[in-house]
């Protein structure tokens, strides 16, 4: 008889954007001329970089010749991307990575669950709460979980609220923990991590023989000087960190697909008597069940880091961070307490009128046909919480603002 991995049945009954997605196509049932403006999953809105486009076109070219066809490509990426990556998003910051220590992929969504394929059951994992929650969920579908209680928790994982109350700093685990995940800028609450507070998550790893898996998908939104791009900035993060990066958010790249995961060789594992590099298990498990990043996307990607690429994304960004900026100042405007949206695409709202967060959903769904994120869909340590994210078009944002006025104005 078929087995499944009964892990899976451990989930709970839906992940959050599916069930927004769920409330809302019952809304629009229900109010089919409703004009609905999305401020929720963090899904990019303006088109391409030109340079990027461009680049795309002549791959595309190269592929209908014989003789600059490409099949197959290495797993691991092609080169001139990998150079281009090592070089601007690393070197130039006087950060030591090198090319091969690059792994290119479709996803850091997918990298971020695919790399538990090289971990055991047998270890203890902190999550900061709120999180993203694939980080969660993918570790509960590999069994290393148990069941979740009432609030939603898992056993055998290890909850680092981050509130109002300790200023969003995740406070170091009071045991000993094996995998930690941070996100640093932070989704969903759009705060950062300073140097000092990273330095005191890479010392704990090291004392204890932990590995930091460093989600940096949104560090092109860092306008701050002092906080970090890279968990490699910080000294020693070369022996304990992995980092995940995406072109999803900075360059647009969210139905496109180009990402990567950085593997330094100082990381390594104790098993019994020696000491086993994470690259080369990293990049045994790329080589087995991954045939590498297309092409024609490959070489869009390359194209971010031209002059003319590096120009358009900057745009892209400043764009996205004035939406992010009206957002907050029109809310506070309201008198509603508002975090992140300044080295962050997101905004992240303390609900008002003491609802929770899936009334408050609901709320603004049904008075401003408005919809975001509640932020106990992210964990609940989220619940009172909201989100609201910046990307989406001037119109749109500046039209949700007076949306919002009239929901939370009274009954």
């Amino acid at each position: 008889m078929v087995q499944i991995n009964e892990n899976f049945l451990k989930l709970k009954a839906g992940y959050l954007f599916p069930e927004i997605a769920r409330r809302v196509s019952e809304f629009s049932k229900g109010n089919p001329d409703a004009d609905i403006i999305r401020l929720g999953i963090g899904d990019v809105t303006e088109p391409l970089p030109l340079a990027i486009v461009n680049a795309m076109h002549e791959a595309v070219d190269e592929m209908a010749s014989r003789e600059s066809f490409h099949g197959y490509g290495p797993e691991q990426g092609y080169s001139f991307l990998r150079d281009c990556i090592a070089k601007y998003d690393y070197q130039d910051r006087g950060v030591s990575v090198a090319a091969d220590e690059i792994f290119v992929s479709d996803g850091s969504k997918c990298d971020s669950g695919n790399i538990l394929d090289i971990f055991g059951p047998g270890n203890r994992i902190a999550i900061t709460d709120p999180v993203y929650p694939v980080y969660v969920d993918t570790n509960v579908m590999a069994g290393h979980t148990g069941p979740a209680d009432d609030d939603g928790r898992y056993g055998g994982l290890v909850y680092l609220p981050v509130t109002e109350e300790n200023g969003f700093i995740p406070q170091l685990p009071s045991e000993p923990v094996d995998l930690i995940y941070l996100c640093y800028p932070n989704n969903p609450t759009g705060t950062v991590a300073t140097r000092e507070t990273l330095q005191q998550w890479v010392d704990y790893a090291k004392e204890y023989g932990s590995i930091i898996l460093f989600d940096a998908a949104y560090e092109a939104y860092i306008a701050d000087d002092d906080i970090p791009h890279s968990i490699y900035e910080i000294s020693g993060a070369r022996e304990v960190a992995v980092e995940f990066r995406s072109f999803s958010k900075n360059a647009g790249f969210t139905g496109t697909r180009c990402a990567f995961t950085v593997v330094p060789r100082d990381v390594t594992i104790p098993v019994g008597d020696e000491h086993v590099s994470l690259r080369e298990l990293w990049n045994r498990r790329q080589c087995t069940k991954f045939n590498g990043a297309s092409f024609v996307v490959q070489k869009g990607a390359a194209a971010a880091y031209s002059e003319e690429g590096r120009g358009q994304i900057r745009d892209l960004v400043n764009f996205y961070m004035t939406n992010a900026r009206l957002l907050r100042e029109g809310l506070q405007e309201l008198g509603i307490t508002v975090y992140g949206g300044e080295n962050a695409p997101y905004v992240w709202l303390k609900t008002p009128n003491g609802l929770n967060s899936w009334d408050f959903f609901d709320v603004l769904l049904s008075k401003g046909h408005l919809v975001g994120t509640p932020g106990s869909g992210f964990g609940a340590a989220g619940e009172g919480y909201f989100r609201l994210s910046a990307f989406n078009s001037r119109e749109n944002v500046e039209a949700a603002l007076e949306r919002f006025k009239l929901a939370v104005a009274g009954p």
